[in-house]
């Protein structure tokens, strides 16, 4: 049903516990099950956007078992992997060689403009509404001016709420952006996956975003989009195209 009323900071707290042990429980089966996914059109959606001299410090943000840091540290860029999970973050140690911080999504402790650009390839739909604005405020402060955040994110109709034992929120693009802009980045670009198909067959949005400092004359606030709605759409794996 919609959620109508706030959760409170015990009720996010159980939110992102129950996300983290259906992934604890299922990492091997799910490390299988992806790491042989293509998403080399997400990463070069990112480094194309990055201006500079590479190597880039990329942080993988919810790196899974660490199959795009694996990638980004092949192609010689120096990559620091942020993951909840507890199993995904040692496979990720283990697997591609990175540092990875384990910290919870919510409960972000990032150094402040470290990081030319940030790749949140299907991790930040499972950070409920409520708690979007500051998670995307933690991420602009961590990316040097000017850097760049990728995102691709399941899309919806506006909904949020469990689909079996995962929670996730599904944005339309009007939505997303509005979330993306009061966070103060700047739009690039956006396409939907999996490329070449009919767009009832393309599950994910992914965009790429300019960092840009807030003015500081603006008044602050955030965008409170359009209602949630129940959930309805199935929710992909999380790091599918």
């Amino acid at each position: 049903m919609a959620r109508t009323t706030e959760m409170t900071e015990l009720e996010l707290a159980a939110v992102a516990s129950r996300n983290l042990r259906y992934y604890d429980q299922r990492a091997q089966e799910f490390f299988a099950g992806t790491r042989d996914h293509d998403v080399s059109q997400n990463i070069d959606a990112l480094l194309a956007c990055i201006q500079g001299q590479a190597p880039f410090k990329i942080l993988d943000f919810g790196c899974g078992p660490g199959r795009d840091l694996h990638t980004f540290k092949s192609l010689g860029h120096v990559a620091v992997g942020l993951e909840g999970s507890a199993c995904f973050a040692q496979m990720a140690r283990d697997y591609s060689g990175c540092e990875v911080w384990q910290q919870d999504f919510l409960r972000l402790e990032l150094p402040q403009a470290f990081f030319d650009g940030v790749f949140a390839n299907a991790s930040l739909f499972h950070v409920p509404v409520q708690a979007l604005a500051d998670v995307l405020r933690a991420l602009h402060a961590a990316i040097k001016p000017n850097g760049v955040l990728f995102s691709s994110n399941p899309r919806g109709n506006n909904e949020e709420g469990w689909n079996g034992e995962r929670y996730g929120a599904y944005h339309d693009i009007d939505a997303w952006r509005g979330f993306m802009t009061s966070a103060g980045f700047v739009e690039l670009r956006h396409f939907y996956r999996p490329q070449g198909l009919p767009r009832e067959q393309q599950p994910w949005l992914a965009s790429v975003w300019r960092k840009r400092d807030r003015d500081p004359l603006s008044p602050e606030g955030g965008w409170s989009g359009a209602p949630r709605a129940a959930i309805t759409p199935p929710l992909p794996d999380r790091q599918a195209p």
